[in-house]
């Protein structure tokens, strides 16, 4: 038999489930999750099929995930005509603006002082 972990032994679900109630918290499972992701600048963290709760307590809402997350960079998308004004601008090649505009993280002028 699995151990419980400390802080849940002797404790029913159900009558844990009641004590939240009784708190003003209620939780739900959020059916059928397909994929979660969590964006940040850098990375995507992504939970494909995830168990996923909302929990509800007076004044907050919060999301609990459970799963087998996989981080993936960001790959920053560099509108041609960003690397057309870059080229133009310091006289680099196409290919050049767009290397320093990846470097960048798509930030033009920056791209350019570093062409420049």
């Amino acid at each position: 038999m699995a151990k419980k972990p400390a802080g849940m032994r002797g404790v029913n679900p159900r009558a844990m489930n009641q004590m939240m109630k009784q708190m003003g918290i209620d939780t739900k499972e959020i059916e059928n999750v397909e994929q979660v992701i969590i964006r940040t600048p850098d990375t995507d963290i992504i939970f494909d099929d995830a168990s996923v709760t909302k929990v509800a307590a007076p004044g907050m809402l919060t999301y609990q995930i459970v799963g087998n997350p996989r981080e993936v960079p960001r790959e920053i998308p560099i509108p041609d005509e960003d690397v057309a004004l870059v080229a133009e601008q310091t006289g680099k090649t196409p290919d050049e603006a767009k290397a320093a505009l990846e470097e960048t993280g798509g930030d033009l002028a920056e791209a350019i002082m570093k062409l420049g």
